[in-house]
């Protein structure tokens, strides 16, 4: 039998189906080895030591302790078995570096006796996967390199700062290399928006219609009005804008400063009288063509999908998150659909070329497809290893008529979308003529009034019959859209039908979408495509952007925490410096450069610390910085945002504080509401809610006890409490408001718990109210209540039937709760979607994915697609580890590594597939550094899907659980409060 190991169950079905009789294929469900996530995963034999809290040993070679997952312990088990009984092993992981990485974990820690061969392929299809077989190859050492010195930077990055954060901003934070960059990203155009003022101006737009008769408009069409024989005028009006009055250019919005001043000279700006005024003046002008100009018009197709432009158009044309989009990819890849969806290339194989030219002619006509294939070889900065495009599989790209049967509907959305794009790549160029048509007149006043239209004609669309690209700016126009103008001549009189002045305002920048932080980050070099979904998925998981729409709004903690790292970490999220890391990380994937030599610049510096510049080793090294800079980090200035005066002359700040940020004036507070975009938050508006009451009201007084019952608002939520010493409080219900709530109400609140009387044993029986909702007790034994005016209601006997029941636990205990809400069907598993009330607050789910709503969604307003996004994003997070799993692996951590613990530093550990055993000799790579393991990589998480899918069984009802910890993906960041521990080979 011969062994073949993918990543995915999913994969791994796909291509059983085509090896058939003497193989099977088994998937790994993602990485099985990673550093360690806490100290409970450092082996018993590791820990005390100094480099123990970060999983690297610094000072040898920053040698990493691996570790075996703690959730596939049982799978490499599993795995092991199988390689004694194969006669061979196919490592079929995919063949960028983080697949590379798996297939020499793999090796390392499956050990086999066999000989072993590296699969390699970029789409399932039988011809390829044949392919594959028949040409195996050796694991790329260059690869695993350069890979596993990601994840050791993002571990000191993320372990060395994270603390940092946790004690100057809040506890539960994390730094991430490219995490921490494209929060400041987003944080820096928001105070850009902050900054801005808005400037009016004013312009006159006319219509204006041809009064000269045409040839080419015979009287009595359908476009023109009789005029002569055999000739008409035509009637397609002409739309035009003043653009100039006596000689000066009219102002437009890129003539002002962002801060609102006129920045350039020569120009003139109209307000709304001098637009008017003008209007009147020109009314009875006679207005004539001053030129026409005409050019001829061209435009190529765009070049076939990489990862980074997919998720651009998908988050434009389909309003797909980054994370759904690759999840969608990964899964149409898995099944044979398409080609490789991490790369960065737009490159197209010699049959791809053909079956794209093919299709292109046989659907459009011969006359839509160029004499000789497009090519398109050009790739980003720092692009990973060469792949080809994202494309349909196979040799002959099915349609998506063929494939709809096949698909959900949004698996065939993106599978259309990268076919159009795919054909579209190989077609004809589009042509036409663009025209500018300049017209004018003199005011009654004498002022020489200059208007322009410019328009465009495609006489043959080319590749626009099969796709047209979309825009980030949702108001744009598409820049192929057609736009005709009447057939005029120069000296043409011309009919003015209206002039309308309109008024206009500068806009401030716009706040990056998904789509357009993917492009922005991929502009500026930083990180690398494939993580840009894992990347944006985290600093919303952190709490330091939230979503408005399609907007991303960074929060006031983002604020605290990128203002404290560029005050005094500066080159940790510098743009240059993050991009330069880039390229020394490819120089050690090309081979060219060492690891070790690499790491030791970052993290110890060159010793004098005195140089500038973006090298790692340039200045201070990473340990230094931190040391040195922690105590000179002044908390309360971090995490202060002035907002500018008040009219006494006192700062208006925001500061982050333990709960969270709140407004200060003087010795003034107030909360800052969570849906509290910080570019809206003026002075004048944090001046509003200081001068909002504080939600206290006294309601009267208790006729049982005289006492006075006051409502508050309080941290943890609105509450009523008594005058007594000590006082009496009780929380308000989930349907009750401080606004509404009368002195009835809160009596009764301060009934709770309510006693019922006592069961046959004499034990008391109460009915409360608790963190997760109405319920009664007797002794240990507890039951939910289906409504919260059963707690007023419920009498002894139901309260013992109910408790007389069995309990119901996960998803039978949510089932029995009626919805806050009920949605429409979602796009993936068809299933219904409903909103409900969690243990941690509302979430969405189609009874299989649980998803919690986040900042500024709402439940009475969130709509289908939203939460279908939510869900999918949950999906491609993968299942979390049930917190039971991971107390076992702490009780059995110390015998699993220990007992591997000598194998350290072995000459056999990357000599197994058939290289020579001198090759790496010298780098002394550990052979096994096993033991147990943190979960691996949310970036691979779409494979881990099925092996993993009941470990969300240990979830509660109406519970998502949260998952902290760094990963195994290209950023991993810090720990958010978990305990940092974990650990490298030399390379």
């Amino acid at each position: 039998m011969r062994l073949v190991i993918v990543e995915s169950p999913a994969k791994a079905k796909t291509i059983a189906g085509y090896l058939g009789p003497g193989w099977q294929v088994e998937s790994s469900i993602g990485h099985i080895r990673d550093l360690p996530r806490s100290a409970a995963d450092v082996p018993a034999a590791h820990k005390g030591k100094p480099w123990a809290r970060l999983g690297v040993d610094v000072d040898n070679d920053f040698e990493p302790l691996y570790v075996v997952t703690p959730d596939k312990r049982l799978q490499v088990s599993k795995l092991k078995a199988l390689v004694k009984d194969a006669t061979e092993l196919y490592l079929a992981t995919d063949e960028d570096r983080e697949g590379e990485a798996i297939a020499w974990h793999l090796l390392q820690t499956l050990k086999p006796t066999v000989p072993v061969k590296r699969m390699v392929f970029h789409e399932i299809t039988p011809q390829a996967i044949r392919r594959a077989v028949d040409n195996p190859r050796e694991i790329d050492e260059n690869l695993v390199n350069a890979q596993e010195t990601r994840r050791i930077l993002d571990r000191l990055y993320g372990y060395e700062v994270s603390p940092v954060l946790w004690k100057k901003v809040m506890p539960k934070l994390s730094a991430g290399r490219v995490q921490s960059v494209a929060t400041r990203v987003l944080v820096e155009r928001e105070r850009a928006r902050m900054r801005f003022r808005s400037a009016e101006y004013w312009n006159i737009e006319g219509l204006f219609g041809a009064t000269v008769a045409r040839q080419s408009w015979p009287a009595g069409t359908d476009g023109a009005d009789a005029g002569g024989a055999g000739s008409g005028v035509e009637r397609t009006p002409l739309p035009a804008t003043l653009v100039s009055l006596d000689g000066n250019r009219i102002a437009t919005g890129r003539d002002f400063a962002p801060t609102g001043e006129l920045t350039t000279s020569g120009v003139t700006r109209l307000d709304e009288a001098g637009a008017r005024a003008l209007g009147d003046r020109l009314a009875d002008a006679a207005f004539a063509v001053r030129s026409v100009e005409t050019k001829p018009y061209r435009r190529s197709p765009y070049p076939p999908f990489m990862t980074s432009t997919l998720q651009q158009e998908a988050g434009r044309k389909l309003r797909f998150s980054s994370q759904r989009t690759m999840q969608i990819a990964q899964r149409l890849y898995e099944n044979g659909y398409i080609t490789y969806m991490r790369t960065d290339s737009t490159n197209l194989s010699e049959t791809a070329l053909a079956a794209a030219r093919s299709q292109a002619e046989s659907l459009y006509g011969a006359e839509y497809v160029p004499a000789r294939p497009r090519t398109y070889t050009k790739k980003v900065k720092n692009a990973q290893e060469a792949h080809e495009a994202i494309r349909p599989a196979g040799d002959h790209f099915r349609t998506p008529g063929e494939v709809r049967g096949e698909l959900d509907l949004d698996s065939y959305r993106l599978y259309e979308l990268i076919w159009q794009r795919t054909v579209a790549s190989q077609m004809a160029d589009a042509r036409g003529t663009s025209a500018t048509i300049r017209l004018s007149a003199t005011s009654s006043a004498g002022e020489n009034a200059e208007f322009s239209a410019s328009g465009k004609v495609i006489t043959f669309p080319g590749f626009l019959r099969a796709y047209v690209e979309g825009a980030d700016d949702p108001d744009a126009e598409l820049e192929d859209r057609e736009r005709r103008l009447p057939d005029v001549r120069e000296g043409d009189p011309l009919e003015v039908r209206s002039l309308t002045p309109r008024g206009h305002a500068t806009s401030p920048p716009a706040r990056f979408t998904e789509a357009s932080l993917v492009k922005t980050l991929e502009e500026l070099g930083i990180g690398r495509p494939s993580t840009y979904a894992s990347i944006i998925g985290t600093i919303q998981d952190r709490g330091y952007v939230w979503k408005k729409g399609s907007a991303l709004v960074p929060s006031f903690i983002a604020f605290a925490v990128v203002g404290l790292l560029e005050d005094h970490f500066g080159r940790l999220v510098d743009y240059r410096f993050t991009a330069t890391m880039e390229d020394d990380l490819d120089d050690i994937a090309a081979g060219t450069a060492a690891s070790t030599d690499w790491l030791t610049r970052f993290y110890f510096g060159t010793g004098d610390g005195t140089g500038n510049g973006t090298d790692p080793g340039a200045a201070a090294g990473l340990k230094h910085l931190v040391s040195e800079r922690l105590g000179e980090i002044d908390a309360r200035e971090v995490n202060s945002i002035p907002l500018g005066v008040a009219d006494d002359g006192t700062t208006v700040v925001v500061r982050v504080g333990r709960y969270g940020p709140y407004v200060q004036h003087g010795e003034s507070r107030a909360s800052v509401p969570d849906d509290q975009a910080p570019d809206e938050l003026t002075v004048a508006h944090a001046l509003e809610l200081l001068a909002a009451p504080s939600g206290d009201r006294v309601l009267g007084v208790d006729p049982a006890t005289g006492a006075t019952i006051t409502a508050k608002a309080g941290r943890f939520g609105p509450y009523v409490t008594t005058d007594t010493d000590p006082p009496r409080t009780s929380s308000l219900l989930r349907t009750m408001s401080l606004e509404t709530l009368t002195l009835d109400d809160a009596v009764k609140l301060l009934m709770l718990p309510r006693n019922l009387g006592a069961g046959a044993d004499g034990e008391e029986v109460t009915a409360q109210n608790g963190r997760y909702g109405p319920y009664v007790k007797k002794g240990a034994e507890s039951r939910s209540l289906e409504s919260e005016d059963q707690l007023f209601t419920v009498t002894l006997s139901e309260a013992l039937a109910l408790l007389a029941q069995p309990k119901a636990r996960g998803r039978r205990a949510a089932a029995q709760t009626p919805p806050l809400r009920e949605l429409g069907n979602d796009s993936v598993s068809g299933k219904p979607m409903v909103v409900r009330e969690g243990r941690f607050g509302p979430y969405v789910t189609d009874g299989e994915t649980n998803a919690s709503l986040r900042k500024g969604d709402a439940v009475e307003s969130i709509t289908d697609e939203r939460a279908a996004e939510l869900l999918a994003d949950r999906r491609a997070r993968g299942p979390a580890t049930p917190k039971r799993a991971a107390r076992t692996a702490k009780s059995t951590t110390a015998k699993s590594g220990t007992a591997k613990s000598t194998t350290a530093k072995s000459t056999t550990a990357k000599s197994t597939t058939t290289k020579p055993a001198a090759a790496k000799s010298a780098t002394a790579k550990t052979a096994a550094k096993s033991g147990t393991t943190a979960k691996s990589s949310a970036a691979k998480s779409g494979s881990t899907k099925a092996g993993a899918a009941k470990s969300s069984a240990a979830k509660k009802a109406g519970e998502e659980s949260a998952v902290t910890g760094s990963s195994a993906s290209d950023d991993g960041g810090g720990a958010a409060g978990a305990t940092p521990g974990g650990t490298r080979r030399t390379g």
